[in-house]
């Protein structure tokens, strides 16, 4: 499939149509999709062809038309969408029907975008881990007795196999990042309140959560992230910085003399798998090839900081939103231990403990503050393992250190998320058994385009875009 950008220009001037896009997209979903169980509650594929005519016959109207014109699409099974179920993963919802679209659900719609599905998630997106008892377990594109990583791990799965062109996610603990590092594709999460979030939802605490793009280039990545991008005043913290428009973004540019940090593991206690530090530490030739200067760093903030308050804010979150269903038994037993543990968790928060780990999150983003004083960017692993046996609920360990949380295996994407900074995973390469592994890619707050630009030159240049997942080959 040729990227999102040839695509929409190929559209445009009528060299195929949105129908034959629609039926190509359509053939690979039946051909692959039950091998990989990417994509979930599915829409009749007839609908899709007459959404599909409605779309050609509006270019053959010349009536103006919208960046993702007769683009298939599989919103995250997370975000509120209209007309289709909204089941979070979980049992509780497995039939939810929501009247309304998240904001960002909204602007692909309004930029022509026709939904075919969903993308599968875990259950209320907790875990990067793609399994939930709604829908079963999403695999690898790699090697289907693998994780495909997550929250966003159906998205990341469906782009890599060529099923979409581009897709949406949304990250918290690396749920963007992750899956795009486990399956070879390209995932942003943006700057905090680049991309405004459900105006359904609390407004003011959830700082944590976010909605980016996904894409097979990082040229197509920053396209859509201009789609969903933009102040809404239903969300009252999403950014009035604005992005150019599709058409108008240019990320190509000069990057000979730029300064990057290399934070390696973060902390020198921090277990990662054998190979993924290796891995990350030979894509630093390309980036000196590309003249940019790369230097080892440190960010200085104690680990434990950094995790205590990882801990007490996802808490909060996490409990605040589910925590009603705890005291019915019934609904209970519908939730899975890990989201019940973070209910467990946050009836032990008091005013104290947070203001402390609000404390602790501000010396974060102080700390990454600092190294972009002597920095224009910064980089790490974007896991700590490579994509693990799919039948695990996740990782009991990493490097024989123990896991003592369901999402300690996690903890490379913690700072990065605590910061809110524009942080974008590339591809690093793959390991001994043939399994892709990423690197976070990130920048001062608000400076997304200047990450996606350093990330589109170094992507052109590694050449692992090119690979192709073994079912393509």
């Amino acid at each position: 499939m040729p990227s999102a950008r040839a695509l929409a220009a190929a559209l445009k001037r009528r060299e195929f149509s949105c129908r034959e896009l629609m039926q190509a997209c359509l053939a690979r979903i039946d051909s692959l999709n039950p091998k990989v169980n990417a994509l979930v509650s599915l829409q009749p594929a007839e609908r899709m062809l007459r959404e599909a005519d409605a779309c050609d016959a509006r270019l053959a109207r010349g009536e103006p038309v919208g960046r993702l014109h007769g683009f298939p699409m599989a919103p995250k099974d997370f975000v509120a969408t209209a007309g289709i179920p909204t089941t979070m993963g979980s049992p509780l919802f497995a039939h939810q029907l929501t009247p309304h679209d998240a904001i960002m659900v909204e602007r692909l719609r309004r930029a022509g975008a026709i939904f075919v599905g969903r993308s599968n998630t875990p259950e209320f997106g907790l875990g990067s881990h793609t399994y939930n008892t709604v829908f079963g377990t999403t695999r690898n594109a790699w090697n289907l007795e693998r994780a495909a990583g997550g929250s966003s791990g159906g998205a990341a799965v469906a782009l890599a196999l060529q099923m979409l062109p581009v897709a949406d996610g949304s990250d918290m603990m690396g749920s963007l990042r992750n899956p795009a590092a486990f399956n070879n594709v390209i995932g942003m999460r943006p700057s905090r309140g680049r991309v405004p979030g459900d105006p359904d939802e609390e407004l003011f605490f959830q700082q944590l959560g976010c909605e980016g793009p996904m894409a097979r280039t990082v040229e197509d990545t920053a396209r859509l992230l201009s789609v969903q991008a933009g102040f809404d005043g239903r969300v009252p913290l999403s950014s009035p910085h604005a992005l150019p428009a599709p058409d108008d973004l240019r990320i190509e540019g000069e990057v000979r003399g730029l300064r990057i940090g290399w934070l390696g593991s973060i902390w020198s206690d921090l277990p990662l798998e054998p190979g993924v530090l290796a891995l990350g530490e030979s894509a630093l030739a390309t980036f000196r090839a590309l003249g940019c200067e790369v230097e080892p760093c440190t960010l200085d903030v104690p680990r434990a900081h950094n995790w205590n308050a990882w801990l007490r804010l996802r808490q909060l979150l996490v409990g605040g939103k589910l925590g009603a269903y705890m005291n019915t038994p019934a609904l209970v037993e519908q939730l899975k231990p890990e989201a019940r543990w973070e209910i467990e968790q946050s009836r032990h928060l008091d005013a104290a403990s947070l203001f402390q780990a609000s404390v602790w999150r501000s010396n974060v983003y102080r700390a990454f503050l600092s190294l972009f004083e002597r920095f224009d960017f910064v980089l790490a692993p974007t896991a700590q393992v490579f994509p693990f046996d799919a039948e695990l609920h996740w990782p009991a360990q990493v490097a024989g250190v123990p896991s003592d949380t369901y999402h300690r295996w996690m903890e490379i994407v913690t700072p990065f998320t605590l910061a809110g900074l524009p942080t974008l995973n590339v591809r690093a390469g793959f390991g001994e058994a043939g399994l892709p592994m990423g690197l976070q890619l990130a920048g001062p707050i608000h400076a997304d385009l200047e990450v996606l630009r350093l990330g589109h030159a170094y992507d052109e240049a590694c050449g692992w875009g090119a690979r192709r997942p073994p079912v393509l080959a």
